[in-house]
């Protein structure tokens, strides 16, 4: 989804990112030649990671309420499960207005109580297969009750200093990586991938891995 494309009117909708034509072939294809500017875009400068030395950070921005980052969580999770060892992911939730602040909230208080893998697949489900609006702080509050978490412990973390800091990040993240919608993936702080430029996000992840293999040889 454009950034370009956000408006009240699409709080619960998708708008396009070029058709992100998922489907299982993306890790079973060799490498590819991949040309910067086309394909991927390198960064003017270089993004600091929170990777440790010999790793290489790898950055999904999404939107809980985005239908192609709900298509694509699969495909990217499964991706995740087989990255090698030395490659960090992360996810950012993007804040392209300040209405999507209540859905960083909400991950950024799943991370800091450990409960993303149980709680991150069920919130895409809720939004785009119940068809349920999470858009606000109290109607997360009210859903995460339901699935079980102690609301009184999520309400105050989400409202503590360490949650803060992540959603300043996040923003900060998401200029700095100039993202243009969501899907999108940053590779090792230097380099910005989506499905406009790939062609789908499928090819992202194979553009994504051609990137890691650069950096991994001191190429990049």
């Amino acid at each position: 989804m454009k950034r370009r494309e956000f408006s009240l009117a699409s709080l619960s909708t998708a708008a396009s990112l070029g058709g992100l034509g998922l489907n299982n072939t993306a890790f079973a294809q060799g490498p590819a030649k991949f040309v910067a500017g086309k394909d991927y875009t390198k960064l003017d400068r270089a993004v600091p990671t929170e990777s440790e030395a010999g790793k290489i950070e790898v950055i999904e921005f999404f939107w809980y309420s985005c239908s192609h980052c709900n298509a694509f969580e699969p495909a990217f999770a499964q991706w995740v499960k087989n990255a090698p060892k030395d490659v960090v992911v992360r996810r950012i939730p993007v804040a392209f207005r300040e209405d999507f602040a209540p859905q960083q909230r909400l991950y950024f208080s799943l991370e800091a109580m450990g409960l993303l893998e149980k709680i991150h697949g069920k919130v895409f489900q809720a939004i785009h297969v119940e068809r349920l609006t999470l858009n606000t702080d109290a109607s997360i509050l009210a859903w995460v009750e339901k699935q079980g978490v102690d609301k009184n412990k999520f309400a105050d973390t989400a409202k503590s200093f360490g949650v803060a800091s992540k959603l300043k990040r996040a923003v900060q993240l998401q200029n700095d990586f100039k993202i243009e919608g969501v899907p999108s993936l940053g590779v090792a702080g230097k380099y910005y991938i989506d499905g406009t430029l790939a062609g789908s996000m499928d090819r992202a992840l194979q553009v994504t891995e051609s990137l890691l293999a650069l950096v991994r040889q001191g190429r990049a």
